[in-house]
């Protein structure tokens, strides 16, 4: 098995993530009633503001990496019955003006130890920590007969936060093809617990290197599910990423 060459190699990433949010969330209304309960997935399709990035430093075998996510998503919906009270169903012929805005931040720092170290392949083990700090906010004003269902008022605003610190154990690398081994496959994985229930992540995809660096397409995939009890039960975020990675 090869060892890597001494000395600190660096590289940072700055990448477009495009994710499709999902998720269920129950936001409190401000005095007795049953709760109102929307599924993040029927709203959040409208990207208002992200930035995303990472850095890593290896040495030998070991190294350490972070990365960065923040996105600010929303939209609203008219007449919609995308939504229950208590987790009970809506009587016919009652609808509402809903609009749903979501903020996240996602950090994860870790640490790696590079277990295969070959020409045509790289694989390295890691654990640390990630962070998700998660906002989201409601608005609504229903329309229609409710029968016995007794939300505080027809109308209002509720906004639900959490931050989760998690630790995770994975593994990420990639697999270099090519005649002159300027294609690549890069593949991350992780898995942890902590203030949710589980947390998992993966991403892979391809790569080409050029002499400053590569550019990278990948799908990517960040699950949460929280523990009982927990105003936002379930969050994961997919979708499509590329980036442009230089190394000193």
């Amino acid at each position: 098995m090869a060892q890597p060459a001494g000395g600190w190699q660096t590289s940072a990433t700055l990448y477009v993530y495009l994710p499709s949010v999902s998720g269920k969330t129950s936001f409190p209304v401000d005095s007795g009633g049953g709760p109102i309960d929307v599924s993040a997935e029927q709203f959040l399709d409208s990207l208002k503001m992200t930035f995303m990035g990472s850095m890593s430093a290896h040495n030998g075998r070991w190294g350490v990496f972070t990365d960065l996510i923040y996105i600010d998503l929303g939209n609203d919906k008219t007449l919609s019955r995308d939504f229950t009270i208590g987790n009970s169903g809506l009587p016919a012929g009652t609808t509402a003006d809903l609009g749903l805005d979501l903020k996240a931040w996602v950090w994860t720092l870790a640490g790696e130890y590079r277990v295969v170290s070959e020409p045509a392949i790289k694989v390295d083990l890691i654990g640390g920590a990630r962070m998700l700090d998660l906002t989201e906010r409601l608005k609504w004003n229903i329309t229609g007969e409710l029968g016995s269902l007794t939300p505080a008022g027809r109308s209002g605003v509720s906004e639900v936060s959490q931050t989760l610190w998690d630790g995770i154990v994975g593994v990420k690398g990639r697999y270099t093809f090519g005649a002159a081994g300027e294609w690549s496959l890069p593949f991350y994985a992780d898995v942890g617990t902590g203030d949710s229930t589980k947390t998992w992540q993966a991403a892979a995809g391809i790569a080409y290197a050029f002499k400053w660096g590569e550019l990278s397409a990948l799908y990517r995939s960040l699950e949460y599910d929280m523990k009982s009890g927990n105003a936002i039960e379930k969050a994961k975020f997919s979708g499509p990423m590329v980036g442009a990675t230089f190394r000193w």
